[in-house]
This record gives C-alpha cells, structure tokens and sequence, in this order.
C-alpha cells in the first residue's frame, strides 16, 4: 500500500503541467514622479498648519466644547420649544364680567337701605341674596337646580372669582339666620351690603372708601 502511494505521488510531482515551487511576487508599479512631487509639496504645504493646530490644541478643544455644548443646547431647545409655547399660550381666560348695570345695582341697594332702616335687616340681606340668585340664573341658567342651595352656589368654579366672593358672603348671612337661630342684625346686613357694593358698584365703592 505504501509502494503504491509513494509511486503516484512521484507521478504526480513528476508531472510538468503542475506548478510546486513558489514564484516569486510581482514588482509594485512604480510611483510617477509627480505624485511624489505631489505628495512632498502637500507636506510642505500643511505642516505649519498641523503645527499651528497643535500649538493653540488647548483653546480649540475649549471651544469645540463649547461649540458642542451649544449645539446639544439647540437641539434641546428646538425639541422642547414647542411645548414651551403651547404652555405659554395657556392664558387664563379673562374673568367674564358680571357685576349689574349700576342704575339696577344702585336701585337695588336703594330698596335694601329702605328695609334696613325699618329694622327689617333679614329681608334687606335676603333681598340682596335673591337678585344675586336671579342674576347667576340670567346669566348662567345651566348652573342652577330646582335644588341648588346657597353653599352649593358659592362653590361653583364657573363663577367669577369676585362674584362668588360676594355671594359667600350674603349667603353666609342668611344661613346663619337660617341655621344657627341667629337672625341678622344690623352688622350682618352691613357686611352683606358692604360685599354687595364692593362686586357691583366696584369703582364707586372705591371711590367712596377712598374718599
């Protein structure tokens, strides 16, 4: 077994069509000389400038720092800027207006003063109160029930801040009338027309404490 592989394994070594040594490898073209003409005038040319980089390298890596800083700030502020906005353009409404035409505000206050001076301090307050209901229904008639009380009036977000105050503050009175078996004096009829005349009579009142 061992004659025969030997023997054709000297057939096939002897065979000429099979190359086994080694050629050696091709010369590399070689270079025109205006490439290295080229090449040496570029050298010449950027090695100040590599020089120069590396010289000012300390401020340059400051200010591509800052350069990067700046840009990851804009590119926050360009992500964001749009809520920032949308949140900025969330303006409280304007406080819708709700005090009376001052001649029915004065008229009003003018019948109360008139019960007040009779003694009857209850019915002035409970007067007030009432034309504060009739206005609330006139100008909002989907707030108010058949059942809504007076707390559950003065509790309502969709009044006017300054109105609701007021409100408060009569039916506060009137409760405690109510409620608490005190009947209103002639100082809980002050302090509801005193409210009453602050919300409709706002720059008259002022004009009148002022003076």
């Amino acid at each position: 077994m061992s004659a025969s592989f030997d023997g054709a394994w000297d057939d096939v070594r002897a065979d000429a069509n099979i190359q086994y040594t080694p050629t050696p490898a091709p010369e590399p073209p070689e270079v025109p000389q205006w490439w290295r003409d080229f090449l040496d005038w570029l050298g010449e040319f950027l090695t100040p400038l590599f020089e120069a980089i590396a010289a000012a390298w300390p401020i340059l890596r400051i200010l591509l720092l800052v350069l990067l800083v700046a840009g990851v700030l804009t590119l926050f502020w360009v992500i964001v800027s749009p809520y920032v906005e949308q949140w900025r353009g969330r303006k409280r409404p304007p406080e819708e207006i709700w005090q009376p035409q001052p001649d029915a505000a004065r008229k009003l206050l003018a019948q109360a003063e008139a019960l007040a001076a009779a003694g009857q301090f209850d019915q002035a307050v409970r007067l007030l109160l009432q034309h504060s209901i009739a206005d609330i229904e006139k100008r909002r008639p989907d707030l108010l029930r058949p059942s809504s009380t007076s707390r559950e009036i003065e509790r309502f977000d969709s009044l006017p801040g300054t109105a609701r105050a007021m409100f408060a503050v009569i039916a506060g009175q009137v409760e405690r009338g109510i409620f608490a078996a005190l009947p209103v004096d002639e100082s809980g009829w002050r302090i509801s027309r005193d409210a009453y005349a602050r919300f409709a009579l706002k720059e008259t009142w002022q004009r009148a404490v002022k003076g």
